[in-house]
């Protein structure tokens, strides 16, 4: 079976996990090639919309940061959009932030990803705790 028949058998929501374990360990190009559509977009405020003003600037957090922990807390899919709330951590003794990304899939690919995230305080006074 070749790889782009197990990816269709793969429901959104495993896509778009595995498409940040694999950015997440620095698999940048190799998730955008398997994952995203060659129409793909994004929404961070901080680069170019394209794909590849994206894919350098996650190449560089790989590179910068290797030892990088990327843990999904919760993924949800409805109709075209997968959410997935995770905890990232730069190294393995940072406390870490929260952080969501959207994909809107069509044809079983990522066509569009926006990320929200929050640095995780220390001590807060919230007893249900961050997760």
């Amino acid at each position: 079976m070749s790889e782009r028949q197990i990816n269709s058998t793969l429901s959104m929501k495993e896509k778009a996990v595995s498409f940040l374990e694999m950015v997440a360990s620095g698999s940048v190009r190799g998730a955008f090639r398997k994952y995203t559509s060659s129409d793909f977009c994004h929404h961070n405020p901080y680069f170019r919309g394209d794909a590849e003003s994206i894919m350098i600037a996650m190449e560089e957090n790989a590179q910068e940061t290797p030892d990088k922990i990327f843990e999904v807390k919760h993924a949800v899919e409805e109709g075209e959009i997968v959410a997935v709330h995770s905890h990232v951590r730069q190294h393995p003794g940072d406390i870490g932030a929260v952080v969501v990304h959207l994909f809107r899939f069509q044809d079983d690919l990522i066509v569009e990803m926006w990320d929200v995230g929050q640095p995780i305080p220390e001590g807060s006074p919230n007893e249900n705790g961050i997760f």
